[in-house]
């Protein structure tokens, strides 16, 4: 995947709203792929759980739950 297409989809995941990047985050760490993602490898998920964690740490979990 290429940077631009990365930035796209992180993009796309953030702007569904945390509670969307929490369960993201969830599933992509039980090595499940939510749909949006199925068509991405092993490496190409653990790039975008790296990405999303590294978002949501800066909310320091205070932004939302589920």
């Amino acid at each position: 995947m290429n940077t631009e297409d990365f930035d796209l989809l992180i993009e796309s995941i953030c702007g569904d709203g945390c509670i969307i990047v929490n369960k993201t985050i969830m599933s992509l760490e039980k090595d499940e792929s939510p749909s949006s993602l199925q068509h991405l490898n092993a490496i190409e998920h653990q790039a975008i759980l790296k990405e999303l964690k590294s978002i949501m740490d800066i909310y320091d979990g205070e932004v939302c739950s589920i």
